[in-house]
Formats: C-alpha cells, structure tokens, sequence
C-alpha cells in the first residue's frame, strides 16, 4: 500500500486551495475526526470547523504534512479520490495571527453586547476564528 496514493482536491468559492496526490487524510468530521488511507469505502461526510491535515511526499520521496484551518463543508471519498468543498480554508501558514486575533476579540465583544447580531452568525464566524487563530499560533515560530 506504501506506493498507492489519493488525489486531494480542497476546493472554496474563492480558489482551488489544494489539488495532487496525498498519502493521508485526517478531516474534522461532524462527529469527530476522520482519516482517509488509499483503498478507503466511498463516504460522504459533513465537515465541521477545524484542522485537516495531509501527508505528502516532497519531491525525492520524503514525507511531508500539511495544516490546514477548514470551516466546514463536505468532503465525498470515490475510488482514492477526496474533494472537499468548503466555505473558507487556508493553509496555516497563511493565517495572519494578528488579524486571526483581532477577529476573535471583535467578534467575542459582539456576542457580549448581543445588540443587533445575528448570534447564530457570530458564534459560527467565532468558532472559525479561534480554530484559525489556534492552528496559526501552534505552527508558528
């Protein structure tokens, strides 16, 4: 099994994040967190707010993982085959911590004042800054 692989797709409105060969998939699943080996069963999943991460080879062979802050979506696994679409994903090395920051105290303030929100909106964008903000802050230096 070492030499089969998957393709990833990682795909938002706004870009095709990701598209090429993996090894792994670890996806944050509805109901917790799901991997993805070559060979997997078809599946269709709900994605919730949270990190997925992939290993890959680099070019000469070596192993390699990458982060990436995911706020929800789908993900639908066919014949070593894995598209995800989602709302907003980046990588998180392309998280700006100061503004990931910024975000969750505006938005934390907001939920305190409870006037003229949409609680529900400002729970779930609460939710996807704090899980930016903490995959950022851990794979900084």
């Amino acid at each position: 099994m070492a030499d089969r692989s998957l393709v990833l797709e990682i795909v938002t409105p706004d870009r095709n994040l990701f598209s090429g060969e993996v090894n792994m998939v670890i996806a944050p699943g509805a109901l917790g967190e799901i991997g993805i080996l070559p060979l997997h069963a078809p599946l269709l999943a709900e994605l919730s707010v949270g990190e997925l991460r992939f290993k890959f080879n680099k070019e000469g062979g070596q192993e390699a993982e990458e982060y990436v802050s995911l706020h929800g979506g789908f993900m639908e696994v066919f014949e070593d085959k894995i598209s995800i679409i989602t709302p907003a994903a980046e990588f998180a090395r392309e998280i700006d911590i100061e503004r990931a920051r910024a975000a969750v105290q505006e938005l934390e303030e907001a939920m305190k004042k409870k006037e003229n929100i949409d609680s529900e909106k400002v729970q779930a964008a609460l939710l996807s800054a704090q899980s930016s903000l903490r995959i950022a802050s851990r794979f900084s230096k």
